[in-house]
Parts: structure tokens; sequence; C-alpha cells
């Protein structure tokens, strides 16, 4: 073969090796935007499945809002009712409670009596305390207690022979009597003209009348519990 024929044969050669080349650097830029374009699916999933957990996250914080605020508002209702509790047991006598008043003492009288009176009269009775207790009542008393027992609706004060018995425990002479009010209205319902304390002191019954700042009355501590009454449900 001539010489001259190699140069075709060598032109085709370059040229092939040129296409070839400019192909293979196609394929690598094919296949560089083909990692990029993966890339980017990759990266918008990811976003997408971000966003998503963002959204579950906003609605658990959502939730956990409106549980705190469940809970704030049952705790109000819970504070409330503890008060509204609170402020029964108080009424019904069951807490102690503190506050101005008075404390009334009545002791036997140290008289000795004549020949025809009745010594009985001179002596402290379940009668004299309830005249007492009654006045102080109707004069405003919040809270009465009787030698330490507190009176509440189911207390009873009565003789037992000789024996004056309050809340079923036996008491003694003097009588203590505390009680929670205004002391002024207190004291001046008792000294009324007429009333309670000139009554006993006509037998002799001695009565000392102190104004408080502070008493502390005790809270009752008898027995709460109903054998025949039973509560009405929807009367």
């Amino acid at each position: 073969m001539k010489r001259s024929a190699y140069w075709p044969l060598a032109l085709v050669t370059v040229v092939l090796g040129f296409m070839l080349a400019m192909q293979l650097k196609v394929q690598e830029r094919v296949a560089a935007q083909n990692v990029s374009v993966q890339r980017a699916e990759d990266l918008t999933a990811q976003l997408r499945q971000v966003e998503q957990e963002r959204e579950a996250l906003a609605k658990e914080v959502e939730t956990l809002r409106q549980q705190v605020a469940d809970l704030t508002s049952q705790q109000a209702v819970y504070t409330g009712l503890a008060e509204q509790l609170e402020e029964l047991r108080a009424a019904a006598g069951l807490t102690a409670l503190k506050g101005p008043g008075v404390r009334v003492v009545l002791d036997d009288s140290d008289r000795p009596w004549r020949p025809g009176e009745n010594p009985n009269a001179f002596i402290i009775h379940d009668e004299d305390i309830l005249r007492v207790v009654n006045e102080l009542r109707a004069s405003g008393a919040e809270a009465i207690a009787v030698n330490g027992q507190r009176l509440t609706g189911r207390s009873e004060i009565r003789c037992v022979g000789p024996v004056v018995m309050v809340n079923g425990v036996r008491t003694t002479t003097p009588v203590e009597i505390l009680a929670l009010g205004d002391p002024h209205n207190l004291e001046q319902g008792l000294r009324l003209r007429g009333g309670v304390v000139d009554l006993l002191t006509m037998y002799s019954i001695r009565v000392t009348i102190e104004r408080k700042p502070e008493l502390v009355i005790p809270p009752y501590k008898g027995s709460l519990q109903f054998e025949y009454g039973k509560p009405v449900v929807n009367p």
C-alpha cells in the first residue's frame, strides 16, 4: 500500500478518537447531571420529610398546649372546690378557727345559802350554759366552744344527774365559753338589762366576760355518721 493511502485512514482514526472523547465527555456530563438531579430529588424528599415532621411536631405542641390549658382549668376548678370544701368544713365546725371574740367564765355561787333556799339554784346547770350560748349566737357569734368542746348543729348540752355533759363529754365548773365575733356586740348582748347576766347574778352565779383580740376555737371531734338520715337526691 502506498504511503499516501495511510492519510485517510489516519484522519478517520483521529476523527473517531475525537468523537469517542467527545462522547465520553458528554456521558460524564450527563452522569454528573444525573447525580445532581438525584441529589436534588433526595434533598427534596428530605425537605418534604422535615416539613412533615415539623407539621407533626406543631400539631403535638398544639395538643400539649391544649392539655396544659385543660389542666390549668381543671386545677382552677379543683382549687375552687377545695376552697368551698374548706369553707363548708369551717361552717360545720370541723376546723379550728381563730379571731376576735369574748371569753365568758361561769362559776358556781360562793355565797352560803340561807335556810329554805334551794342549793341547786346556786350552781351551774345546763340551762344556764344554754342561755349564754343562745345569747351569744343571737349577738352574732360565728363559733362557740364550751370547755374546749366545739358546738355544732349536732351538739347537746344537758345535765345527767349533777353533771353537765357537752357533746357527750363531762364538763366541770368553772365553765369557760369562747365565742368568735364582734367583741363589743357579744358582750353587749350578754349584758342587756334583764338579760342572761342579770338573771345569773340574781342567783349569785359568778359571770366574767373578757373581750379578746384573738381566740382559738377547737374543731368538733364528735361523730359525723348518720344512722337514719339519708341524703335526698334531686328533691
